[in-house]
């Protein structure tokens, strides 16, 4: 039994009990000059044609032994895109710390700025207030530089310029400074001091609005950088993995090594949904079947092919000639247990890398799309706003748009498929068994047509009509206790 029949098993109540598949047919090639993509791409593109282009390869293994120079090539191969992979995602890593610093920075020039617009506000309570945090701004980190000589050091100092502080708080401009009792020598310091503070102030605003501008453009574009490389790592990611080889096959007898020998497992899969509507058509069910809600019934032929060849070089490439195991398989599965067959056939550790690299980037970014939004959200906003609809008559079907607030539909399968791992996939209806049983029998006919078709057209031996029992309409228990649904 292969790996997709346990998996199929554990995810279908019905099969769990069942213990097979519905159908199951094999063809086998030994041959060291036939190879197998003539027989795989045949295969493929008739089941093409009969399940009009649903058809998926969901199984795809390989196993060279190590003594071989296929092994060593596609080695290299390997290291060298997990060299480009680790490479771009340093380069991830450093943007992303670039991108922290940056929004640190811009918070920093925020608050800064926002005593410059209080300073400037018509509120008189506002503009004394952020007047005076920039003169002590100014005082701490320009007028310092003075050393003794700065209007903090001489007033606590030994100079006497006590009134000196207090003085430069209080006034707003040179002439200010006439107007208040001060002596002369207090006033002789603390007016070029006043006019030196309210040309830092202009200049500063100025050079400090132009670079929180200028970082919050380079925000937005290491923003872009850090997911154009994400974008960039996953193929190299992904290339590397599917290069990898599958170590459970390298346990097999088959596998020498030190022989010249690779296996390869491959497994595609055509769905056929019911379509109920058409069966009541044709009276192969019930006209009641219409007005039920049920669950949708496929019918699923799969196909494994197993091969164990010896690779030959012809010219950059490798032709592969050896035995060849075709399996034709039938099954009926429901959309829940289809949900769930194809997420434990994407648990693996390609899915682990592209996580790992959605972690860095993705989730990174969600941390901090807060603080992204804050300085480039008018931006975006420009960007996704949709261009404005002059079709009259489109307010008439607005209802069939998506809410904004709308869930896309990779989140409503997560959902439906974590709903299925905690409360299992419920019982079938009596309804639902009846149409189990007939994409069952759809499923049978299917796989032995590939099976036939394939057989005849490559001059086989095959049958002319298919036996009774294999063209019986399986049935459910209800109706083998009322003796219903014999063909």
């Amino acid at each position: 039994m292969s790996e997709i029949d346990n998996i199929i098993q554990e995810v279908s109540p019905y099969y769990k009990k069942k213990k097979e598949p519905s159908a199951e047919h094999q063809l086998i090639y030994n041959s060291s000059s036939s190879t197998l993509e003539p027989i795989y791409f045949w295969i493929l593109d008739f089941m093409n044609n009969m399940f009009r282009g649903k058809v998926e390869k969901i199984i795809d293994n390989f196993a060279s032994s190590p003594g071989s120079g296929h092994f060593s090539e596609l080695q290299g191969k390997v290291s060298q895109m997990q060299q480009e992979s680790s490479r771009v995602l340093g380069t991830v890593n450093n943007i992303l710390k670039g991108v922290m610093n940056l929004i640190y920075d811009l918070k920093e020039f925020k608050i800064r700025l926002s005593h410059y617009d209080e300073a400037n506000s018509k509120d008189k309570t506002k503009a004394e207030a952020g007047f005076l945090a920039l003169k002590q701004m100014w005082m701490d980190k320009v007028d310092i530089q003075r050393g003794q000589g700065s209007i903090n050091a001489m007033t606590a100092g030994n100079l006497n310029f006590v009134t000196l502080r207090d003085a430069f708080l209080s006034v707003k401009s040179i002439e200010d400074v006439d107007k208040i009792d001060l002596n002369e020598r207090v006033r002789r310091i603390l007016k070029p001091r006043v006019q030196e503070f309210l040309e830092w102030k202009k200049r500063s605003e100025q050079e400090l609005r132009k670079r929180y501008e200028i970082e919050g453009i380079y925000l937005k574009s290491q923003v872009n950088a850090l997911k154009l490389n994400a974008r960039w790592a996953k193929p190299y990611l992904k290339a590397a993995q599917q290069l990898a080889q599958k170590t459970e096959l390298g346990t097999r007898p088959e596998l020498v090594n030190i022989f010249n020998t690779i296996l390869l497992e491959l497994t595609i899969m055509g769905k056929s949904p019911v379509d109920v509507e058409q069966a009541v058509i044709d009276k192969d069910l019930p006209g009641d079947f219409k007005k039920m809600k049920l669950r949708e019934y496929n019918s699923i032929v799969l196909v494994d092919f197993n091969f164990r060849g010896i690779p030959s070089k012809a010219g950059q490439h490798y032709v592969f000639g050896g035995r060849a195991e075709v399996t034709f398989k039938a099954y009926s599965l429901n959309d829940d247990e289809l949900a769930l067959l194809k997420d434990k056939l994407g648990e693996s550790d390609l899915d682990d890398s592209l996580k790992l690299v959605e972690g860095m980037t993705d989730d990174s970014l969600k941390e901090l799309k807060l603080d992204i939004d804050e300085f480039m959200g008018d931006e975006e906003a420009e960007e996704e706003k949709p261009p404005e609809n002059i079709n009259p008559f489109s307010a008439l079907f607005s209802f069939t748009k998506k809410s904004k607030n709308e869930k896309p539909e990779k989140d409503e399968e997560a959902d439906k498929i974590k709903i299925l791992k905690e409360k299992g996939i419920k019982s079938e209806s009596y309804a639902e068994k009846y149409l189990r049983n007939f994409a069952e029998a759809q499923a049978i006919n299917n796989c032995y047509t590939v099976f036939d078709i394939y057989k005849k057209a490559h001059g086989m031996a095959s049958l002319p009509y298919m036996e009774e029992a294999e063209t019986e309409t399986p049935r459910s228990e209800t109706e083998k206790l009322f003796g219903l649904g014999k063909t």
